[in-house]
Formats: structure tokens, sequence, C-alpha cells
């Protein structure tokens, strides 16, 4: 029993130190007038495809910066890069979420007074995400049709601590089970205070929403 405490406390000692790094980087960003989003989701929800598409879309007008964060690999970086804007890749090894202590490390590698916007993938993943504030302005839950129609309701945490949904791939409404009003129905009952906003990262769908919740 006394080994269970103290795995618990030393957590929260964790999640405790997180979110003082957390503020850290939210003062820094805040100082050096970046405007920044935490976009959290299930590997294959379609995050790098919507980032993808945001960064072409906003890349003439803003000074953009990408971090991904995957527990190997630079594939998202390299998708992201391609796209004519500055992009660090993070390795988290085991771990399965971006802390604030990951990205004040990257931010260290990053000349913020030429950035505008700056873009933080997360680890794909809707479990751990939700205990690891990083200081960024806004956090975007992405999830998708072919996840399920039950996914939102699995996952009530993230959408509670979310500023913004975005239920992507409809496109295939018409394939898979999952009906993207129903989903975005539970989200709002779980937050009513969530932005809400319908995407296809393979059609273009829904971008031009997306960019107008996000306020870009």
């Amino acid at each position: 029993m006394e080994d269970r405490f103290s795995i618990v406390s030393v957590e929260e000692d964790l999640i405790r130190a997180n979110e003082k790094v957390a503020n850290e980087v939210s003062r820094l960003l805040a100082e050096k007038g970046v405007k920044s989003f935490d976009i959290v989701g299930a590997i294959g929800a379609g995050k790098t495809s919507l980032l993808e598409r945001i960064v072409e879309r906003l890349k003439g007008k803003y000074r953009i910066a990408v971090i991904t964060g995957d527990v190997t690999t630079r594939i998202d970086a390299d998708r992201i890069s391609r796209h004519g804007v500055e992009t660090l890749q993070i390795n988290t090894g085991r771990e399965c979420a971006l802390t604030a202590f990951f990205l004040k490390d990257a931010l260290r590698k990053i000349d913020l007074n030429r950035v505008d916007i700056l873009f933080v993938e997360n680890v794909g993943n809707l479990i751990c995400p939700a205990d690891y504030m990083l200081g960024c302005d806004k956090r975007l839950v992405v999830v998708s049709l072919t996840e399920g129609p039950y996914v939102v309701k699995k996952h009530p945490l993230l959408f509670k601590i979310s500023d913004i949904a975005v239920i992507n791939k409809i496109d295939l409404k018409n394939i898979v089970e999952a009906n993207p009003e129903e989903m975005l129905r539970d989200a709002l009952e779980i937050n009513p205070n969530l932005k809400v906003v319908l995407t296809s990262a393979k059609t273009g769908e829904g971008l031009d929403d997306l960019i107008s919740a996000m306020g870009l």
C-alpha cells in the first residue's frame, strides 16, 4: 500500500513541476508575442495532415514554426518542413506525451523573435497529454470518424480541458458508422464552451472554419 501511495505522490509532484515550467513557457511566448497551439489526438487522427493544410494556407501571412512530438522517427517533421517553415522534431523515447520540460528545451533552439505562430503537434495519444499542459495559448483535440462513434465520450478529460475540438475525416461519413454531428453533440455535452469544427484534411473541407476558430 505504501508503494502505491509513493507512486501517486511522485506522479503528483511531476504534474506540479510540469505546471510550473508550463507557466514559464507561457510567459516566454507571451513576451515574444508568439501565438501558440498544442495539438493533441490519437495516431492516425489526421493531425499532421491538418497541420500541412494550415501551414500551407497561412505561411504567406505569418512566420510559422512547428514542433512535432513522436516516440521515434521524424516522419511528421519531414512532412511539415516540406512546406517551407521551421520545423523541429522532439523524440520522447518511452514517454507517451510531450511535457513542458520537452517544449522549454526545444524553444531554446528556435529564434522566437522571428516567429508569429507556434504549432506543437503532440505525441499521438488521447490519454497521456491530458496530464501535461505545455504552456500554449490554446489546445486543440483532433479525433476522426475512423476512431469510432464513441471516441469523444470515451475521452472526456481532453475535451474538458481543450479550447477547440476537431472532428476530422468527414469525407468518410458515408463509409464508416460514426456520425460527425453526433460526435459534435457529444463534445459540446462534455464542454459547452468548446469550439467544434468538422473537417476533412483530405479535401480541405472545414479548413476555413478551423482557421477562424483558432483566431488566425
